[in-house]
């Protein structure tokens, strides 16, 4: 294989959270199988493997604790099937009883709240449910909902993963995180730790004064019937475009219906993915996290600077409460 010198994450957060579905929430959000058709995380790999490529699996066991030996059975599909298979929490659907018996208050529930202690307790318990089925260490994590903080990072440091997936200003303007680079180049923590924001642009629109951060992630509005080169575009026609992270869900295959539920209507988002990924096969190479640390071992990705941990302390809640 030719180096291209650009390269490209196909980053899929693997969830199954419990509002998303009626029931059988594995079954419907990952594996995307419904009584008129599939269209989940075995057709994304499909598409991939078409240019010879993996994607990376951003795997939550939290939103599908009740279910962990599905969510279980889904790791070893994805990791037999020679994906890369990465950390993905949401823990503020974990049951109140699970944070009792390990020795933790219910609150705060979003890890974006979370003190040292409970941080690193969930990434070293859930990435530990990972590692038990793969065999392989850690490499990343990305939080639910881009919810992080310092003390987040620092659990990564301490746990001995590389790479934190976390940077997005649309996570910031949206009180998600309480810091974020303005940045889709890749830059290191003060603990060692390597941020790989998510690939974002910055909209302005100067007729109405209003602005926001979009994240480059499938689908995308305009999307269907359009052309893969029309949605890529904005981020690749740029000073610098030759490294860029796609972001998508284990649902990004199916639609929402009325009452806000994933649900399978036709094979057109598979169709549209698979164009999305061959486009991107002719001008990237599509890199895994393991292939992304050899090359910025090799100075073939680098990191642009450091930035201080203490940005990103968490801040008291108002009134000094939580």
């Amino acid at each position: 294989m030719v180096d291209k010198l650009r390269y490209v994450l196909l980053t899929v957060d693997t969830e199954a959270l419990p509002k998303r579905a009626v029931d059988d929430h594995v079954r419907r959000l990952i594996w995307g199988e419904h009584s008129n058709g599939t269209a989940g995380v075995r057709e994304m790999c499909s598409a991939a493997q078409e240019v010879n490529a993996k994607l990376t699996f951003f795997v939550d066991a939290c939103g599908a604790y009740s279910r962990l030996n599905e969510a279980a059975e889904v790791v070893r599909w994805l990791d037999a099937a020679g994906q890369d298979v990465q950390l993905h929490t949401h823990p503020e659907y974990l049951p109140e009883q699970f944070w009792l018996e390990h020795g933790f208050k219910y609150r705060p529930r979003f890890l974006n709240q979370y003190g040292a202690h409970k941080a690193a307790f969930t990434i070293l318990h859930f990435g530990k449910f990972i590692v038990d089925l793969t065999g392989k260490p850690l490499r990343a994590f990305r939080a639910g909902s881009f919810r992080w903080n310092a003390d987040t990072i620092r659990a990564l440091g301490e746990a001995g993963i590389p790479l934190s997936f976390n940077n997005s200003m649309r996570a910031l303007a949206d009180g998600q995180c309480v810091y974020s680079e303005p940045t889709n180049r890749p830059y290191l923590w003060s603990n060692g730790v390597v941020e790989v924001p998510v690939t974002e642009r910055y909209v302005a629109l100067p007729f109405n004064g209003k602005s926001w951060w979009q994240k480059f992630q499938f689908p995308l509005d305009g999307f269907l019937g359009n052309g893969p080169w029309r949605v890529l575009g904005p981020y690749t026609r740029v000073a610098d475009a030759s490294f860029l992270v796609l972001l998508l869900h284990s649902w990004s295959l199916l639609y929402w219906d009325e009452h806000g539920h994933a649900v399978y209507r036709d094979d057109r988002r598979i169709e549209a993915f698979r164009q999305l990924v061959r486009r991107l096969a002719k001008d990237y190479d599509i890199i895994t996290t393991e292939d992304f640390l050899d090359l910025h071992a090799r100075g073939k990705i680098a990191t642009t600077h450091e930035v201080d941990l203490t940005k990103a302390e968490m801040k008291p809640p108002a009134g000094g409460k939580e």
